[in-house]
C-alpha cells in the first residue's frame, strides 16, 4: 500500500517563454535603475545592525 502512495509523476510541460526586446536606450535606462536601486539598498543596509541587514 505504501508503494502506491508515492509514485513518480510524469514530467511537466514547460510553459512558453516570453521574450522582450528593448531598444538600447531602454536597456541603458533599466541598467541605471537597477544600479541606483542596488546602491540605495547598500547604503540603507550599511547603517543597520549586523543582525538586521536585508541581505
Amino acid at each position: 500500500m505504501a508503494n502506491e502512495t508515492f509514485q513518480k509523476q510524469p514530467p511537466r510541460k514547460k510553459a512558453p517563454v516570453k521574450r522582450v526586446s528593448l531598444s538600447e536606450d531602454a536597456k541603458r535606462a533599466y541598467e541605471e535603475l537597477v544600479q541606483k536601486r542596488d546602491e540605495r539598498d547598500r547604503e540603507y543596509g550599511r547603517h543597520l545592525a549586523a543582525d538586521n541587514k536585508p541581505r
